[in-house]
């Protein structure tokens, strides 16, 4: 467990503070999960992460997008998906338009080029969650996502997926199956006990690879 404490800072620059402020404390903790995480994969190089939660507000989009900045700048090619195709949130971090991601992708409306946008920092690319469907459970258990996937594996070091609360949807516990390992974040001031094991539970019964908790909010 790593604690990753959080003060009054403003949410873009929270939402990014490994970019924003790389030398904060903050920025050390989120360093500290990458190098957890590094050992973690030593037998076997972990090529996909998933990052859930309990449930909405624990901080899964931020732990996910500050991760992800700092796999990029250790050099890694990294891309970082939004599987939440109910409540997306990772467009907003990065200030981008969510016209077009990966459910557009995996319908077949748009190529997969178009739709992954390259940022300034490192070597880090976005794919927003793209359109919202009525249908996102079955399009995330689809074909087309196991393709697209190995796809993936053939053009990044590491694929990191923001998914939705593992206590409130399906989807999270498919695409949870499919990763090479899951990081559940949970709340100090707000995450239940009961609901971390529930969501705990929930994953060992979808055969996740449960690699650690990431402790939010830590006074």
């Amino acid at each position: 467990m790593v604690q990753n404490p959080f003060n009054t800072i403003p949410p873009r620059k929270k939402s990014l503070i490994s970019y924003f402020n790389p030398n904060s404390l903050i920025s050390d903790q989120y360093r500290t999960i990458l190098t957890n995480l590094q050992f973690a994969s030593i037998d076997q190089k972990y090529r996909s992460l998933l990052i859930t939660s309990p449930g909405y507000g624990e901080g899964k989009s931020t732990t996910v997008t500050n991760l992800a900045v700092s796999f990029a700048l250790q050099g890694e090619k990294v891309l970082l998906i939004d599987g939440d195709l109910r409540k997306p949130a990772i467009h907003n971090a990065f200030k981008l338009e969510n016209n077009v991601g990966l459910t557009n992708v995996l319908i077949g409306n748009a190529v997969l080029s178009e739709a992954i946008h390259q940022t300034e920092i490192g070597r880090l690319a976005i794919l927003t969650s793209g359109s919202i469907p009525h249908n996102p459970s079955e399009i995330i258990a689809s074909q087309a996502m196991r393709d697209l996937m190995a796809k993936l594996h053939d053009q990044y070091d590491l694929i990191l997926f923001d998914c939705p609360p593992v206590l409130d949807v399906v989807d999270t516990k498919i695409l949870a199956n499919e990763c090479d390992g899951v990081v559940l974040v949970v709340n100090n001031g707000k995450t239940d006990k009961e609901e971390a094991l529930e969501a705990n539970k929930i994953l060992s019964a979808s055969r996740a690879s449960l690699l650690g908790i990431v402790l939010n909010e830590y006074k």
